[in-house]
């Protein structure tokens, strides 16, 4: 089984060797995955649509996993129980929605050995919300695949605390800068500029001119990230 770039880095991250929870497993390739190269003791693949959890179950029939992986229909986490998981592994979600499963399912995170998170969106939401929970953002990295960028995080039990540029861009990342990151915020610069210079030109209304300061500040800190980079 092979699975896409941005995935195959999300099953990488995954170090507990217990049982994962794959929130939101659309058709279980990442818990198959998982169990095939024997990553993990095995998997509950739970997704809230009752159409992909049918090809789920199919797929994992297909690969003679039943007795290693469990497919639950299940909103979140409300068909887990704390203590069952130790991998929490939510992907290709946006932030806000992230957000709010783990704090609906903080009971079985506060009882994870650790998460795996791939948000696609509205990432500081998520990076509060582990610190929230009490987690320890221990990995942080960024790939892109099919010219889209997409971070993945690994939070261990424990404490910290960021500043509000380390929410928006995460500390690990700035801290590594690896080649990708650089790329990714190359591109936003270049976009903004564009917005910028679009925006500036036009006869704008309040919220337009609230719009064309935010640009102007995301722009700013992205500049001097970059320039801290280097």
């Amino acid at each position: 089984m092979r699975l896409s770039r941005r995935l195959g880095r999300v099953a990488e991250n995954v170090e507990s060797g217990g049982i994962v929870a794959d929130i939101g497993c659309d058709h279980g390739f990442t818990s198959i995955y998982l169990v095939q190269r024997g990553q993990v003791r095995g998997a509950i693949a739970l997704d809230v649509n009752a159409g992909p959890l049918a090809r789920a179950t199919e797929h994992v029939g297909q690969y003679g996993l039943e007795d290693r992986i469990q497919v639950r229909l299940s909103d979140g986490m409300e068909a887990l129980s704390p203590g069952e998981v130790d991998t929490i592994l939510i992907s290709g979600l946006g932030g806000a929605l992230m957000e709010r499963i783990l704090e609906q399912g903080k009971d079985v995170v506060r009882e994870a050995e650790e998460l795996v998170l791939s948000p696609q969106s509205e990432i500081f939401l998520v990076r509060r919300k582990v610190h929230e929970l009490g987690f320890a953002i221990v990995h942080e990295e960024m790939v892109e695949d099919q010219r889209k960028y997409y971070v993945i995080i690994r939070a261990v039990p424990g404490r910290e605390c960021y500043g509000e540029e380390e929410y928006l861009y995460g500390r690990r990342l700035i801290q590594e800068g690896d080649q990708v990151f650089r790329e990714y915020l190359r591109r936003e610069l270049a976009r903004l500029e564009g917005l910028e210079l679009h925006m500036s030109g036009s006869s704008l209304s309040f919220s337009g001119r609230e719009k064309l300061e935010r640009c102007r500040l995301e722009k700013e800190r992205i500049q001097a990230l970059l320039h801290e980079l280097h």
